[in-house]
């Protein structure tokens, strides 16, 4: 007869006293304990990863590698995080995930109330659910417009624009962000910015350990006084992408939006992930444009009038709509368009033409934007952009944040693949 018993991971440096207690405990059947020790934060993400229930992992916050990525590993494979610390240690792992937090000196009862409290023993093969879930979200008054194109077609000139509109509009704007997220960073290029840090390495830092308040957030930026909005810096090489978590990520751009009333992104067209190029690398690279297309309230689409540039455009549209972007929050843009309201609609039939007959039918008109003379002038100089390259985008944007989009099905045209180990295991296998 299968006995119910809690089967927990911990991890420690081989010295921690309660390490050992633990361990004693579980061996002489005082507790109802399953106690696996792991001596590093690799062994224990393999053992979370090898698709056996875990019931919890005991964590030694004096540890570096005990940090909001490893918490939410845990809490992702269905093991409730317990932090052991002591009380003067300046750090609310609460915050960051942690189901609770025990000190160094627990008794055997502290311990197993709270296994009792956040966790459920395991039996068999069944699965393990936490009863609770600490993960931080934005605030729903904040938007986040996510601008994303092929490198040239100008995808930070609107980022710059939707910002520059949304600090101008007092129902929209007030506290605005313009946040470069894209791998090869240009916007300190395009402000002139003589500082290359703080930026976004720096905010995600402060998110990993941490909740940052909302005042050292802003401090990580800069003050565009000229168009109204503040600037995050982005990576200082393309190679620091390998330096990007991802629940430190995702936090950072909560915090972010907590801080600002509008956040807008300047992102890659690179949506491929695991399961695409069937490396975990390659996903982790497009980090930063596929966690955000996913939250953001409105993606624009950025593509130009070119012969190229329309056949990136239409590509790009099939990634967002293939990664899960409601069609409904998509807007495509079209920069540099023509004038003429013949050639315009000439472009909007080679889009609707060219485009899945099933997200053309809800995908929404593009939006042009006029070509601009010694625009490079007025990015040099950090000069406001005119009305007629603002003025489209903003009222795209103010559409698009006016009629929310419905959580609707993304259009399967392919089979999907079976992520291994998601089908479960045979009962003999498993115990």
């Amino acid at each position: 007869m299968a006995v119910d018993r809690f089967v927990v991971l911990g991890l420690a440096s081989v010295r921690a006293p309660w390490f050992r207690i633990v361990t004693g405990w579980a061996m002489a059947g005082s507790l109802p304990l399953d106690f696996v020790k792991c001596v590093s934060a690799d062994e224990l993400k393999v053992r979370l990863r090898s698709g056996r229930n875990h019931s919890a992992v005991l964590l030694d916050g004096d540890l570096p590698g005990v940090d909001r990525d490893l918490i939410s590993l845990a809490a992702d494979h269905g093991a409730a995080a317990i932090v052991i610390t002591a009380p003067q240690i300046d750090r609310d792992f609460t915050s960051l995930g942690a189901a609770a937090t025990l000190p160094p000196d627990f008794i055997r009862n502290d311990l197993l109330e709270l296994l009792h409290d956040h966790c459920q023993p395991i039996h068999g093969g069944d699965s393990v659910d936490l009863l609770s879930d600490e993960r931080q979200s934005a605030p729903a008054e904040s938007s986040l417009v996510a601008v994303i194109g092929r490198t040239g077609s100008g995808v930070s000139t609107c980022a710059i624009a939707v910002a520059q509109g949304l600090a101008d509009d007092p129902q929209l704007g007030g506290w605005v962000a313009l946040a470069d997220l894209a791998r090869r960073a240009d916007l300190a290029m395009l402000h002139d910015a003589h500082d290359i840090v703080p930026g976004v390495q720096e905010l995600i830092d402060a998110h990993r350990s941490a909740s940052p308040a909302t005042e050292l957030v802003r401090s990580l930026t800069f003050a565009i006084p000229e168009r109204g909005y503040d600037l995050l810096l982005g990576l200082r090489r393309p190679r620091d992408w390998i330096t990007l978590r991802p629940r430190a990520f995702d936090a950072a751009v909560a915090g972010l939006r907590r801080a600002y009333h509008s956040v807008v992104v300047d992102l890659d067209d690179d949506l491929e992930g695991e399961e695409d190029a069937g490396s975990v690398d390659v996903e982790e690279r497009n980090l930063a444009a596929r966690n955000c297309v996913q939250i953001a309230d409105v993606v624009l689409a950025v593509g130009d009038s070119s012969l190229v540039g329309m056949h990136a455009l239409i590509r790009l549209i099939d990634d967002l709509v293939h990664l899960g972007v409601a069609i409904s929050r998509i807007q495509p843009v079209i920069n540099r368009g023509p004038r003429t309201a013949r050639a315009k609609a000439d472009l909007t039939f080679a889009l609707s033409e060219l485009t899945n007959d099933e997200v053309a039918t809800d995908l929404r008109s593009p939006i042009f934007v006029p070509e601009r003379k010694r625009l490079d002038d007025l990015h040099r100089n950090v000069s406001r952009l005119p009305s007629n390259i603002t003025n489209p985008l903003l009222g795209a944007v103010k559409a698009a944040l006016a009629q929310p989009a419905a959580d609707d099905p993304t259009p399967q045209t392919a089979p999907e693949m079976v992520t291994p180990g998601s089908l479960g295991s045979w009962t003999d296998d498993e115990l």
